[in-house]
């Protein structure tokens, strides 16, 4: 199985790359994990409408540029589904079993994620309705994909 994390922006803060190099490292008996990241657009503080769908136009040309036809595509999306960890497990199996041997997690920057990314995803998930930092939201995403690649293999993890 291959997990690719698309991401809007870099992570600068060194406690999230050594969260995120410790999940990618603990899912490297499970899966090959990828991680992208794509260029942020600046925004101002008071951004207009009109500037903020040219900032999400951008930056979702750029992840749709990454975007693989044989990978099952996932948007983080607050308006998404919301799952328990055994339900994400159990989509993750499924992809496993249904012949998809490659997923997409799409996490976007700071406005969210363009309507033609959104449009492209075959999921939208929601972690949430609560708003999180797109950089921390890599480690919870990372966490949990973890998580449920022990849930498949009936291996103990906290709960």
């Amino acid at each position: 199985m291959k997990i690719t994390l698309i991401t809007v922006g870099k992570l600068k803060e060194k406690y999230l790359v050594s969260a995120v190099s410790e999940y990618v490292k603990r899912l490297g008996r499970y899966c090959t994990v990828n991680i992208i990241e794509v260029n942020d657009e600046k925004a101002p503080e008071n951004i207009s409408e009109a500037e903020k769908k040219r900032v999400l136009d951008t930056e979702g040309g750029r992840i749709l540029a990454h975007i693989s036809d044989d990978a099952e595509v996932i948007a983080l999306a607050i308006e998404g589904k919301s799952l328990s960890s055994e339900e994400m497990a159990s989509m993750i199996e499924g992809c496993m079993n249904g012949g998809r041997s490659h997923i997409q997690w799409i996490i976007g920057g700071s406005l969210g994620l363009s309507e033609s990314v959104l449009k492209r995803a075959d999921r939208k998930i929601s972690f949430s309705r609560l708003t999180f930092p797109h950089q921390l939201m890599r480690v919870i995403l990372l966490e949990q994909i973890y998580r449920s690649f022990r849930i498949i293999k009936h291996e103990p993890y906290h709960k």
